[in-house]
């Protein structure tokens, strides 16, 4: 109840009356236990790219570009030159023979490229006065070409020299640029993906060419992504999946997402519940080659691609709709939504009951080609051949979403006021701790700022990790570090929703998870166990330095 008086929404929403959406405070499968919020960014960020096993670049609407150190929270630049929001962003990495070094790309609605090197974070090179705004980018390491994409599609080399570029007569241009084998490449152009053949002369000079239409698609194409060396696949704005040879461009596969109404007690409210067409809108696709995860609508779909069908889902993911994926193994995945939540699922065995839901809610969904629903080529998911589900294993909450933090400690620090304010009321009206020693327990925690404190230990889910790593003041106490948090318990009346959307993540494997947001903010989710291990490794080398020990 607390919850919806908190957040503002509706509390009759079916979609948050389902049970796939809870899950309690134990998460043994969830090991992203500490996370640690990185604050630099003043407007949504939009793009994560890793640089290299220690370091990525955050780019969003406020033109800035950052680099960081994933293992220590660190800055280590600040790229500063682009006037308007970053629309692209990708790495170049180049080789003399004897070292690579790896540059950032970067686009901006103000109508520029840039190259950065992010060792320094000087601007190597820069074009501006582009006819429109770059809207993706492609790198061809092979050829030592990069592409640009929008209402031109534009080969650059290594020293941002114009080589050829083809103009586009659609009306929102190239919306996404896929590598494909021999020397070509796919571009995303509203329902149809256009194939370029780049071809190299004598004197290396190079040509782009169309030689391939696709045009199977009946909406908008939203993803467009490489499954492996011979396939390809897309996703449109219908809910249509296609699976194209990455040779030849024949399809291989199609399915369509469908959704059917009940006829049954067709009440008022549950027609009013019906789909929208957004909510069968693929807005991602991930892929490890073996299987594609599709988000669909605010729903999540596991397509094998060797059994050409749909093997796992699960309907109701998250409140609203999911805008990035990753397939973690073939049994593990991950999903981050507008609802500004990160979840983590496992592929389980359906049980008898596929998913509780009142009948005729969102209906059944359905795989077949949209222009032959007619008998059996309409299928039900819920009847396929040894269907699975998505299992919620983990919830990460920290992007203005669930905002559940020892408030005692945060009501004034920097981070929360950007979380959400109606965390501060509630914090305002908590009861003031009693008087005692500084501890590091909940139960008695000391609070530097004088604002209040926990009176008892609350139930909890997220405890300061480093809690008194920033040293004493100047009256000897020490002061809490309120960016790196780690899971405990909070009271569920601090559960607050807010719809800033998690926009997407870049997983570094064991060195933790790093998302972004609306919020403006990055965390890194990191194994709360790991870390301890590495402090505790760290305080034993610091004491035999020392000669402690």
């Amino acid at each position: 109840m607390f919850r919806w008086l908190l957040g503002g929404r509706d509390a009759q929403s079916s979609v948050e009356k389902s049970p796939a959406l809870c899950i309690g405070e134990e998460q043994p499968k969830n090991w992203f236990t500490e996370l640690q919020v990185l604050k630099g960014h003043f407007d949504i960020v939009r793009f994560l790219v890793q640089i290299d096993d220690f370091r990525f670049a955050s780019a969003g609407d406020d033109g800035l570009v950052l680099v960081w150190n994933v293992e220590t929270g660190e800055r280590l630049q600040e790229l500063r030159g682009h006037s308007q929001q970053i629309t692209a962003i990708t790495t170049f990495t180049s080789s003399n023979g004897v070292a690579s070094h790896t540059s950032l790309i970067t686009a901006s609605s103000d109508r520029s490229l840039s190259l950065w090197d992010p060792d320094t974070g000087n601007r190597v090179q820069t074009i501006s006065e582009l006819q429109s705004s770059v809207k993706c980018l492609l790198v061809l390491e092979r050829l030592g070409v990069w592409l640009s994409g929008g209402q031109e599609l534009c080969v650059w080399n290594e020293d941002f020299q114009l080589q050829c570029h083809r103009q586009n007569h659609s009306d929102n241009g190239i919306t996404a640029l896929l590598e494909l084998p021999k020397n070509c490449v796919a571009g995303a152009m509203d329902k149809e993906i256009m194939i370029y053949r780049l071809t190299v002369s004598t004197d290396s000079t190079i040509s782009v060419a169309e030689i391939r239409c696709l045009s199977d698609h009946q909406d908008q194409i939203r993803s467009l992504i490489n499954v492996n060396d011979r396939l390809f696949a897309s996703g449109s704005h219908a809910g249509e999946l296609i699976l194209w040879d990455a040779v030849d461009w024949s399809y291989l596969a199609y399915e369509h997402i469908l959704w059917e109404e009940s006829q049954s007690s067709a009440h008022a409210e549950i027609r009013l519940n019906a789909p929208k067409p957004s909510e069968m809108s693929i807005q991602h696709l991930s892929t490890n080659g073996k299987y594609i995860l599709a988000a669909v609508g605010c729903g999540l779909y596991v397509y094998s691609v060797l059994m050409r069908a749909v093997v796992a889902y699960r309907k109701v993911a998250h409140d609203s709709n999911v805008l990035h994926t990753l397939l973690l193994s073939d049994s593990e995945l991950m999903s981050c939504s507008e609802d500004g939540s990160v979840r983590m699922w496992e592929v389980q065995d359906l049980p008898l009951a596929a998913e509780p839901a009142s009948p005729g809610f969102f209906g059944m969904w359905t795989l077949g080609r949209s222009s032959k629903q007619t008998g059996s080529s309409c299928r039900k998911a819920a009847d396929g051949p040894n269907l699975k589900m998505l299992e919620l294993t983990g919830d990460l909450i920290g992007h203005s979403g669930p905002v559940q933090v020892p408030l005692s400690f945060y009501l004034k620090s920097s981070v929360l006021p950007e979380l959400h304010p109606r965390v501060q009321q509630v914090a305002q009206r908590w009861p003031q701790r009693p008087e005692g020693p500084r501890s590091r327990s909940l139960e008695a925690r000391g609070d530097p700022e004088g604002s209040g404190g926990l009176s008892q230990r609350p139930k909890s889910r997220y405890l300061v990790s480093n809690f008194f790593s920033r040293g004493p003041d100047e009256s000897g106490e020490a002061q809490p570090n309120p960016q790196s948090i780690r899971r405990t318990n909070l009271p569920d009346a601090l559960r607050v929703r807010s719809p800033c959307p998690v926009g997407m993540f870049v997983s570094f494997g064991e060195g933790g998870l790093v998302t972004c947001s609306a919020d403006g903010l990055l965390i890194v989710w990191r194994s709360g166990r790991r870390q301890a291990h590495l402090r505790s490794l760290a305080l034993f080398h610091k004491l035999e330095e020392d000669g402690g020990l």
